[in-house]
């Protein structure tokens, strides 16, 4: 039998959630309306993909997300009506993932009067068949990722204009005279990149099945000391995409996504280009490298560290993609 609708009111759980931001209300909306940034500004959030937009006076978007709740990464598609003036975001998933029945919700910007905004975060819920436990579950997770995403915007707002210095995006390129689908089967099957790299010294891949896999790496620097990082990759065969967010980064970065594209360029090659997008931690900076190093020279080290790293896998790659093509 169908839910009643005082049943389906009786089970709606509405949760409330807030924060003052040092920062004008437009900065501060501008960051929760760019939602191909929140990977980079949302600790839980993993990936976004824009499947719809109606740039309408306000603008209706189709996204499917990809973000940590609880110990896993769900995904699920969220459609959201944007209302610049009136400074709100309303969202409502129209595909979920159990143990969610449905969810929606809305952010709201107020601009006080000594110009920081006052931002809230409403959610609506209900859980499949009501489950007393999934409740619990779903309740946890939108309490820990709402606070998180509230403060982690009030930390990226409030770097305001020295955000421009923190982040930064750059990609490196091999061209292969071989077939994509090899090139992505060496990047994919990155349990055996300690076989295959040099710098991997450690990899533990996990999958879960519906493409998403969990990473935990062990790097090794020419100078013979390891750093840890763990990374969520969500795989995407069919368009010989990867891309990836490390949940743990080194202490100089406050954040760090990236992705592996491989593009056909016909006459047997492929464009095989990694890319990097880094937000760099200001304290961390300075504990990594000391108190007088500079942004630039931190970026300049960020920036040949990973290239060099990404390099690498890129030239490992074109080799077994071009003498996989030489075998057959």
């Amino acid at each position: 039998m169908a839910p009643t609708a005082a049943s389906e009111t009786e089970a709606l759980h509405v949760t409330e959630h807030s924060i003052t931001v040092a920062a004008p209300a437009d900065t501060v909306y501008a960051l929760v309306a760019d939602v191909a940034g929140w990977p980079q500004v949302f600790g839980p959030t993993v990936h976004v993909e824009v499947l719809e937009e109606a740039p309408a006076a306000g603008g209706e978007q189709l996204l499917r997300i990809w973000a940590v709740a609880g110990d896993k990464v769900r995904t699920w598609t969220s459609r959201r009506e944007l209302d610049p003036a009136a400074r709100t975001i309303t969202f409502r998933q129209v595909v979920t993932a159990a143990p969610v029945a449905s969810m929606g919700g809305e952010w709201r910007l107020r601009e006080l009067e000594d110009g920081s905004t006052h931002v809230t975060l409403l959610h609506d819920y209900r859980a499949v068949d009501g489950d007393p436990a999934a409740e619990e579950l779903i309740e946890r997770a939108v309490d820990g990722n709402s606070r998180a995403e509230l403060l982690a915007l009030k930390n990226t707002a409030e770097l305001g204009d020295a955000r421009e210095e923190l982040h930064f995006t750059f990609s490196d390129s091999e061209t292969v005279f071989g077939a994509a689908g090899d090139v992505f089967a060496f990047l994919d099957r990155a349990d055996l990149w300690p076989e295959r790299l040099p710098h991997v010294a450690r990899l533990d891949l996990t999958e879960d099945g519906t493409g998403i896999q969990h990473m935990d790496m062990d790097t090794a620097s020419p100078d013979g000391s390891t750093h840890n990082t763990t990374s969520v990759r969500v795989v995407f065969e069919d368009r010989n995409v990867i891309v990836y967010k490390q949940l743990k980064v080194p202490v100089a970065m406050s954040g760090h996504t990236g992705r592996w594209v491989i593009e056909t360029l016909g006459d047997g090659n492929v464009r095989a280009t990694s890319w990097h997008t880094v937000t760099l931690d200001p304290e961390g900076v300075r504990t990594a490298l000391g108190p007088e190093a500079t942004l630039a020279e931190a970026r300049a080290l960020v920036r040949k560290a990973l290239g060099t790293n990404s390099s690498t896998t890129l030239k490992h790659a074109k080799r077994f993609a071009e003498e996989a093509r030489a075998r057959a």
